[in-house]
């Protein structure tokens, strides 16, 4: 059972992994612009993620693929000028440490020189094992990711729930562990059972963060333009909204164009 959330002047890796030694629940969101990221600031989220999937909701690609560092980086250099409480964690986009582990480590420390970022995200297991330790040796901490890869989503073929069959759940816990022993400050599982998300998160001593993975772990993370309505043709399952903001908008759009075309707007009042 979760307890109250106690109030952190600032949000470190270290207090996350307390947040979970103390049973108290860790909120993490998405942003990418600096006024989203000041709202959510404000707002008392734990952790912002600068995801890759700016890539969907900012640019409009089907996929992550497309976004490359240099974006990355453009987002959460936004993103961090917004932020004076949350831990602000960054994706290493697609191509940007897969080749080898001096190019993870390159595309990291840029990342946290050129944007101000706390920390880095990336997905994959025992695969990456190399990039993630070299990076942790640079003194950068790194967010780890297992379950759906939406990186791979072409090996995958599809996003459906990963790690249903007992070969595939066995080896995410044992990236897991290896996750945790390596040194990463914790891990993000996306879309893999309820049950086995759980059995992670009383296997390893890190935070285990998820999305559409169940309630009896460690935190969840949403990205926020799905929460608050804006993407009103995505409805999967783990998602609740917490705002129709797509219907608001559009409403208030609406009646901007009417008011202008009528005269209305701008009034005496409105006007120098």
């Amino acid at each position: 059972m979760s307890v109250a959330k106690r109030e952190y002047k600032r949000i470190t890796t270290k207090t996350l992994v307390d947040m979970k030694k103390n049973g108290e629940k860790i909120a993490m969101l998405t942003a990418y612009d600096y006024s989203m990221a000041k709202i959510v600031d404000n707002a008392g989220i734990d952790v912002i993620l600068v995801g890759d999937s700016a890539s969907n909701v900012m640019a409009g690609h089907e996929t992550t693929l497309p976004i490359t560092l240099d974006q990355m980086i453009y987002h959460a250099a936004s993103v961090v000028r917004a932020v004076e409480r949350c831990l602000v964690v960054v994706d290493l986009p697609f191509g940007s440490y897969q080749s080898d582990p001096k190019e993870a480590l390159r595309s990291s420390i840029r990342i946290m020189k050129e944007s101000g970022a706390h920390a880095v995200k990336l997905e994959g297991g025992k695969e990456i094992k190399e990039s993630i330790k070299r990076i942790l040796n640079a003194g950068i901490p790194v967010m780890g990711h297992l379950g759906l890869t939406p990186q791979s989503i072409y090996k995958f073929g599809t996003y459906t729930v990963r790690a249903k069959e007992e070969e595939e759940a066995n080896r995410l816990i044992s990236d897991a562990l290896m996750l945790e022993k390596i040194g990463c400050f914790a891990v993000v599982l996306e879309k893999v059972p309820a049950v086995l998300a759980k059995k992670v998160a009383e296997q390893i001593s890190i935070p285990v963060i998820v999305i559409g993975a169940g309630g009896d772990v460690d935190g969840q993370v949403l990205v926020i333009h799905d929460m608050i309505g804006m993407t009103h043709e995505f409805n999967p399952r783990f998602l609740r909204r917490y705002l129709n903001l797509y219907n608001d908008m559009t409403n208030a759009f609406v009646q901007y164009s009417k008011d202008v075309k009528e005269g209305d707007f701008p009034n005496e009042k409105e006007q120098y």
